[in-house]
């Protein structure tokens, strides 16, 4: 967060529109991929340079532009120049700390949200922001590195699986969105195994480490609460029909993925109640282990407080003491303090202390 607000600070002062990349460098290269295709067609290539993918914008079939890389502020430019983007547009894909939203232009739209996947090796969650703009027949997808969720999306475009290759590109648009919050739910069930998992660890056996596995699961929550809560403002503005650029037959469509968005997010919550819960069960259970080991050592000392009584009259120095002479004072007084501990642990079970 500091890193990020670093970078923020160095915009201060510069003209709005200014572009500058904001965030961390997540790919060595920038990658191209070109998809155009319409029912009867199709075609699928990696380009070089940017300037390959200018002659889409006019052609009458679907085109899906994909690229991976965002941190070369000139190929943005040149793209945005290409295909008439305003410039706070541009200046939005490169800062990778948007919050989802959706902007319309005469045109076409602009949508930003986040795509999250969970890093089963480090227990972790990572994410990154995509950037989508919709224009008339194409679609161009700005993400922060290769690799995404949308390998099922492209399989169907290469097979002609389904409707996408039927419908237009809006369809396109939904079928992107769609993957991402279907996508949410993989990460959800993630989760929900660790929450499992460390919902055991509280009760039986909670340490240092407990604590610091549900502040990382608190974080992660709510982070995925910050990236799903505004997308459902976007959909919902989609669904209901205010864009030119989605038809009304995508709308049912994206209907679906407004039930899925609300789905998401009442799950978080589930989760996020059930994670503050097991934070007070590790306090109680932390508790109840140190009333545990002060029960017992109160015990201790009470069985030991009349057998100490007894060693120090004993112990006292005085000349006449009866049972110094004793030929069975010894033996008789260790009785005495062996009966003492005896009655008093049966006393303490017959209370149900011990």
């Amino acid at each position: 967060m500091l890193g990020f607000m670093k970078k923020m600070s160095k915009k201060a002062g510069m003209s709005p529109g200014t572009l500058v990349h904001i965030g961390e460098k997540k790919a060595e290269q920038v990658k191209i991929q070109v998809f155009d295709y319409d029912e009867g067609y199709f075609e699928e290539r990696e380009l070089d340079t940017i300037e390959e993918c200018f002659p889409y914008r006019l052609k009458p079939t679907v085109t899906w532009i994909n690229i991976d890389g965002i941190h070369e502020v000139d190929t943005i430019e040149k793209i945005g120049k290409a295909f008439d983007l305003h410039p706070l547009i541009m200046e939005d894909i490169l800062n990778t700390q948007q919050r989802p939203k959706l902007d319309e232009f005469e045109d076409y739209l602009f949508i930003t949200l986040r795509m999250l996947i969970y890093d089963d090796t480090e227990k972790n969650l990572k994410t990154e922001q995509v950037s989508l703009v919709l224009g008339q027949n194409y679609l161009i997808s700005f993400q922060e590195m290769e690799g995404d969720v949308f390998d099922p999306v492209r399989e169907r475009i290469r097979k002609g699986k389904g409707r996408i290759r039927k419908m237009g590109h809006d369809y396109l648009a939904y079928a992107l969105i769609d993957a991402i919050v279907d996508n949410y739910f993989v990460v959800l069930e993630k989760i929900g195994e660790d929450i499992e998992s460390l919902e055991e660890e509280v009760v039986s056996d909670p340490g240092t480490e407990t604590v610091q596995k549900i502040h990382q699961l608190k974080r992660e929550l709510i982070f995925l609460r910050k990236a799903v809560w505004p997308l459902r403002e976007v959909i919902g503005v989609l669904d209901r029909g205010e864009s030119k650029l989605f038809q009304e037959k995508t709308a049912v469509f994206l209907r679906d993925v407004y039930d899925h968005t609300i789905q998401v997010i009442d799950t978080i919550e589930t989760f996020r109640d059930m994670v503050s819960g097991m934070l007070d069960i590790y306090l109680s259970s932390v508790s109840n282990r140190m009333n545990e080991v002060m029960k017992v050592l109160t015990i201790i000392a009470t069985i030991f407080i009349p057998l100490t009584f007894i060693a120090g009259i004993y112990g006292m120095n005085f000349k006449f003491m009866p049972e110094l002479e004793s030929k069975w004072g010894y033996p008789l007084v260790l009785a005495v303090m062996l009966g003492l501990g005896v009655i008093m642990l049966w006393l303490f079970r017959r209370k149900k202390w011990l």
